[in-house]
């Protein structure tokens, strides 16, 4: 008798049919080859680095720490450069007495020059970060709470101006009437440098009218209800006869222009 597998007209065995591949393992071999795939384009753009970490990379904080630095060396450069212009011009500029006192008068309240005389300094600084509540009936701090912010910074200088200060210097520059005072983050960028905490500012003039001001502003007052509460940083000490460095950085102004 024969094999009923061989016979005509019967139908073969299951296991005698081609196989077709099951959609599940075709999906599988497409994620193993796109994994593989992956893994490849990782490691040719790490290059033997480890791209999970910028330990290899230049750091946005390095890179505004290096421009701030340079920028003060350019700025102690150009001093040097205007100081030399200045003595040159004076040896034959075919001016009077008069004009001479004038155009001394005129940088003097510019800032260009250094200004001597008595002084009050200001510092202020973070809260430590695990501050909490000093006072009863107040809410636990916020992290802005614990920080200091371009208006804390700016009610000082403003009320040192109103105070009839003759001059301010901002940490170690002085100020002119283009400075800008002004917080990223928690640092201060003050003509093209950067600043942390703490924070000084320092006025010649009449010391006890600006400590005044100082304790009649609005703003200030606000301020110390943190430092009580909270813990901000608030020292006001007086100097002396202190001498603050003229500005040396560039005057030119810069705006923005219309398209053609």
């Amino acid at each position: 008798m024969s094999n009923s597998a061989d016979s005509p007209g019967t139908e073969s065995s299951p296991a005698a049919r081609p196989r077709r591949p099951r959609p599940v393992r075709v999906l599988t071999a497409g994620i193993f080859a796109l994994a593989g795939l992956l893994f490849f384009v990782s490691f040719d753009t790490a290059k033997g680095t480890n791209i999970r970490t910028d330990a290899s990379l230049l750091k946005l904080s390095d890179l505004i720490h290096e421009r701030s630095r340079k920028n003060a060396e350019l700025d102690e450069s150009n001093g040097a450069l205007r100081k030399d212009i200045e003595a040159l011009a004076e040896r034959d500029d075919g001016s009077t007495e008069a004009e001479d006192a004038r155009l001394a008068a005129l940088e003097k309240h510019a800032g260009t020059q250094k200004l001597k005389g008595e002084a009050i300094t200001v510092t202020l600084n973070d809260a430590p970060p695990d501050a909490t509540a000093k006072l009863p009936g107040y809410p636990e701090p916020q992290p802005d709470y614990l920080v200091i912010h371009q208006q804390d910074l700016q009610a000082v200088v403003n009320a040192m101006w109103q105070g009839g200060a003759e001059g301010i210097q901002v940490m170690d520059q002085r100020l002119i009437s283009t400075s800008a005072v002004r917080c990223v983050g928690n640092t201060l960028i003050l003509q093209g440098r950067v600043y942390s905490p703490p924070y000084t500012v320092t006025a010649v003039g009449d010391p006890e009218k600006l400590k005044k001001t100082l304790a009649a502003s609005p703003a200030i007052q606000n301020y110390m209800v943190y430092v009580n509460v909270y813990g901000l940083g608030w020292k006001v000490e007086d100097e002396g006869t202190t001498t603050l460095p003229g500005y040396s950085g560039t005057v030119d102004l810069h705006y923005a222009e219309p398209l053609d």
